[in-house]
């Protein structure tokens, strides 16, 4: 699978995604969209909105390779997923993050950051502001099991980063995590 890693920008340590999720989206007269999507944008898309289980495994395989060219992947504790901000059957970040730490040989930790509430989307929030309020408090950890060590965050899908933010803020002042870096499968092309 075709990737172009790009960078993701924050208050972590470093962060990337493999790459963008789509290339180009036009309106069509029914109000649809006409989406073009990347090789690797097409299978989280069909992961996670079509609940195509058969993408955990080539999208896994691809992650963990370029994880595996990242100097930083020697010192990671543990990945921990952002916990899915929707209820589904099976959730595809935990599934994703899983897969990838069993070829990497690195602790999956899926209960360590735990939601403190439910939060309205994002996608529907376009004031930054607005998104960081959203988010203020909703995250706690499990423990401060990884105080003073390194940790991989893990998201399928960078959007505009306030989630990451959020969480990341939580891991260094509540966590006294010494280092977190952040990796996501792909991001999206606007800001937002």
């Amino acid at each position: 699978m075709k990737i172009n890693p790009q960078p993701l920008r924050g208050n972590w340590k470093g962060g990337r995604a493999l790459d963008l999720h789509t290339v180009s989206s036009k309106l069509r007269p029914d109000g649809g969209f006409d989406t073009t999507r990347t090789e690797v944008g097409e299978a989280l898309y069909l992961l996670k909105y079509r609940s195509d289980k058969s993408k955990i495994d080539p999208l896994a395989q691809v992650a963990s390779d370029f994880l595996r060219t990242r100097r930083v992947i020697s010192r990671i504790a543990a990945i921990l997923p952002v916990p899915p901000s929707q209820t589904r059957p099976f959730q595809p970040v935990i599934e994703l993050a899983k897969a990838i730490g069993g070829r990497l040989g690195i602790a999956v930790e899926a209960k360590y950051v735990v939601k403190t509430r439910r939060t309205q989307s994002l996608k529907e929030i376009e004031d930054t502001e607005s998104r960081k309020k959203e988010l203020r408090g909703a995250f706690k950890l499990a423990d401060r099991r990884f105080a003073g060590k390194t940790v991989l965050l893990f998201d399928d899908l960078y959007r505009s980063g306030e989630t990451l933010s959020e969480i990341t803020k939580v891991l260094y002042d509540k966590g006294d995590v010494a280092e977190v870096y952040v990796f996501t499968i792909t991001k999206t092309r606007s800001k937002r």
